[in-house]
């Protein structure tokens, strides 16, 4: 609902989210339109206003995995880039009168740990620069979360915050100055107070005409009262976030328990549950150090690797298995799943530390691997050189223009391919997330749409309202998507990779 207060221009929305004492569970459009109809000429009014304060707490220093995700978000970078240009600032630049200096501390580190002569020397610089309201009673402390952290150095940090980007503009190259100032800026804000919004929540009650059953609206809004840590490191653009059964955030009129409201407009909107994104260098480097894989010093080159011999490539900021990919990781994790499974690689990460430590002895580490290796390394020359491979990557299509326009921000729309089926998705991506699957008919059981998806098995067609309606069925003849690539061969699987690394690689 777009609401107002009484001879006042400023609108605002809220979402409907009770129905007597119950959520609304609107199956159908019609359900959606016969709410709408029923409540356009009703009145609305205050029900209740509640007014908190909600702090934001400032990001921790820097970790290589946090350095090289803003360095791919904020900057634009591969992650080899972002720790080849931390590798020049720590090795030093040339300052008058003081020759070769570091000017940030060992970039491969999962420790967030500082030194207490480097938070206070970072409390002085905030007192002179912003005051002491900026500085919280206490240097804060931050606890490491990557799942297998060895803690062996510091977090990244300038090794001196007197040295300011200005100071140090003209001695150092327009990548080293970038990176520098952020590396400067977010441990900085790490020793910073939080900083502090102003959120209120409006719950808006209405009725149908002539009968009892109230319909509650809720509306919430958020204003920065305190800039705290934001005042030096900005935090990224991220879509503003919905409450448990409010509207999306926004900045509210004064409203008082009581008011009157005017109604300018009821807007059913349809949600889809929507398949997870791609990965992104960030996102991908992220997930590596939430599962335990890898170390500070492997993220770049992991995803180099993997990028180089053609296993995924970039489309925009995401990475795509390619079909080499596909054929690869198949074969791979189809003769060897214990070995290619995440709980393998972080054991085995465990395994390097407790040898790092004295804690085991690296050959029974070895002789413990080695032995079931060795035996499925056997079985998988003998099965590949005997069986053709089959994979079920996906042919994939450029994206085909709609002729729909998003109705979130008007630009155009077209039909791409993801991991789980085509879908419609808006072409100003990611500054606007817009995105629905490709509706292709209707439920024959319960009459909700029907929509591609994309199975094991290739192309199906199932109710969107899964999982209380379970219908599934084959695609339709006439409109059937193209069916995901096979791929037989009879040569072994070594001359078949080979093959396919060698030749070009088409997204059709």
């Amino acid at each position: 609902a777009e609401l107002s207060k009484v001879a006042d221009e400023r609108r605002f929305r809220a979402r409907l989210v009770r129905i007597g004492k119950d959520k609304p569970d609107l199956k159908t459009e019609a359900d959606a339109l016969a709410v709408v109809e029923a409540l356009q000429d009703a009145a609305y009014r205050v029900l209740k206003v509640r007014k908190q304060q909600r702090s934001r707490r400032p990001y921790p220093p820097y970790t290589t995995s946090t350095l090289q995700q803003d360095g791919v978000n904020r900057l634009g970078w591969p992650a080899a880039k972002t720790l080849r240009v931390a590798q020049e600032l720590y090795e030093g630049v040339s300052l008058p009168g003081e020759g070769t200096v570091g000017l940030i501390t060992y970039m491969r580190t999962d420790s967030t740990n500082v030194a207490e002569s480097a938070q206070q020397e970072a409390r002085q610089v905030i007192h002179t620069m912003w005051g002491a309201d900026y500085l919280p009673d206490r240097p804060p402390i931050y606890k490491t979360r990557a799942k297998v952290a060895q803690e062996a150095h510091e977090a990244i940090r300038p090794t001196s915050c007197q040295r300011t980007l200005q100071a140090l503009g003209e001695h150092l190259t327009p990548d080293q100055a970038v990176l520098y100032d952020l590396i400067w800026r977010r441990f900085v804000a790490s020793q910073m107070k939080p900083a502090l919004y102003a959120v209120t929540t409006v719950d808006v009650a209405t009725a149908r005409s002539g009968q009892d059953l109230p319909y509650l609206f809720r509306a919430t809004g958020r204003e920065l009262i305190f800039e705290g840590f934001l005042k030096v490191y900005a935090a990224p653009d991220e879509p503003r976030g919905e409450d448990e059964e409010g509207s999306t955030d926004q900045i509210l009129p004064p409203l008082v328990d009581g008011e009157p409201l005017v109604l300018h407009g009821l807007y059913p909107e349809q949600h889809f549950t929507k398949p997870p994104p791609h990965f992104t260098e960030a996102s991908l480097i992220k997930e590596m150090e939430r599962l335990g894989i890898g170390r500070p010093s492997t993220y770049a080159s992991i995803v180099h690797v993997i990028l180089e011999r053609e296993y995924v490539a970039r489309e925009g900021k995401s990475l795509l298995a390619t079909e080499l990919g596909f054929v690869v990781c198949d074969f791979l994790v189809g003769q060897f799943p214990a070995l290619f499974a995440v709980e393998f690689t972080s054991h085995m990460e465990d395994d390097l530390d407790q040898i790092a430590r004295g804690e085991r002895g690296w050959v029974a580490v070895l002789d413990e691997f080695y032995a079931p290796f060795s035996a499925a390394l056997s079985q998988a020359q003998a099965s590949a050189a005997a069986a053709p491979i089959r994979t079920t990557a996906p042919a994939r299509q450029p994206a085909q223009p709609t002729g729909e326009r998003c109705p979130q921000c008007g630009s155009e729309v077209v039909l791409r391919e993801g991991r789980y089926g085509r879908f419609r998705a808006c072409t100003a991506f990611p500054r606007c997330k817009w995105s629905a699957p490709l509706v292709v008919g209707r439920c024959p059981l319960c009459g909700g749409d029907l929509v591609e998806r994309m199975g094991k098995r290739g192309v199906f067609w199932g109710c969107a309202r899964y999982p209380e309606c379970r219908h599934t069925q084959p695609p339709a003849q006439a409109t059937s998507a193209e069916p995901p690539l096979q791929i037989e061969t009879e040569a072994p699987a070594a001359e078949h990779a080979a093959a396919a690394r060698s030749a070009p690689h088409s997204r059709k």
